[in-house]
């Protein structure tokens, strides 16, 4: 495509309420690797990548996740694995850590288990996940911070 040409339309979106929140890249040869959600208030399952149908360009998607009043909004999405850890910080700052392969495994149209037990009004703000080796390395999985451009590199 040319400098001015706008792309294809990668999902087709419900509302005004609808949005992405995130994407992962799919191996089918590695049958180690699940999908795992979490919702705002605490809620989260894995799934196997094989369960998910692939759509075309334009779709509206695959339903992954119950959601309902107690569960809240979908936040996160990872591919993790059986070795990695989870990270939940909620939005007071309260961290915890947890180990993936404790959470388990559920169909797409479950609503998940309870991850974290919050108050009334509180919510997840982020997810990451941590590789327990790259972890004894001083190294972490995922990076909240990206690291600029040299000058004069392709983006």
């Amino acid at each position: 495509m040319g400098r001015t040409a706008t792309g294809v339309k990668g999902i087709t979106l419900k509302d005004g309420k609808d949005e992405v929140i995130g994407m992962v890249i799919a191996d089918p040869e590695n049958k180690e690797t699940t999908l795992l959600v979490v919702s705002e208030r605490g809620y989260g399952k894995r799934t196997h990548l094989e369960d998910y149908r692939i759509t075309n360009r334009g779709g509206k998607g695959v339903k992954t996740i119950n959601i309902t009043e107690k569960t809240g909004a979908l936040i996160s999405i990872k591919s993790v694995s059986d070795q990695d850890d989870l990270m939940i910080i909620t939005r007071s700052g309260l961290t915890i850590r947890l180990a993936v392969k404790t959470i388990r495994i559920a169909g797409r149209a479950t609503q998940g288990v309870k991850l974290i037990n919050l108050r009334e009004n509180e919510r997840i703000a982020a997810v990451a996940s941590v590789l327990k080796s790259q972890e004894e390395n001083g190294e972490s999985g995922d990076h909240l911070s990206a690291v600029p451009p040299e000058p004069g590199e392709e983006i």
